[in-house]
């Protein structure tokens, strides 16, 4: 259960209910999830996170599809079930495969483990590689 319980719609003010709204909408849905449900219970922080989150999703110079695998692989790295969860979920619907996604958790693994070899080794950075 979340620490500070969750804004169910009908019983949100109406400062959450528009932000409720944004997200169906925008999401074409008609169902809020778990998280946005309980940081409505700081409603300032649900509205900048929704349109951070807006904002920063939609396309750009990255697509879609591979803002979400990014989402997932830093998701596994800070071990946020939910985040995984949610965003597995949404990866898949813009068209992760199965071999895309057990490719990903190579490279997280991966990169994972070469971070802690040399954040343990204490590497300096090569020349080459400063910019």
């Amino acid at each position: 259960m979340a620490t500070l319980g969750l804004v169910e719609y009908e019983d949100a003010s109406p400062d959450v209910r528009a932000v409720y709204d944004d997200i169906m909408a925008t999401r074409k849905t008609d169902w809020i999830n778990n998280f946005w449900k309980a940081i409505a219970k700081d409603p300032a922080t649900l509205k900048r996170t929704w349109e951070d989150i807006k904002q920063i999703m939609s396309p750009g110079a990255l697509d879609p599809l591979t803002k979400e695998l990014l989402y997932v692989a830093i998701s596994v790295s800070n071990q946020c079930n939910y985040c995984i969860a949610s965003h597995t979920v949404s990866a898949r619907n813009k068209g992760m495969t199965d071999a895309m996604f057990k490719e990903l958790m190579s490279v997280v693994g991966m990169a994972n483990e070469t971070n802690r070899l040399s954040a343990g080794y204490q590497i300096e950075i090569d020349q080459k590689f400063k910019v």
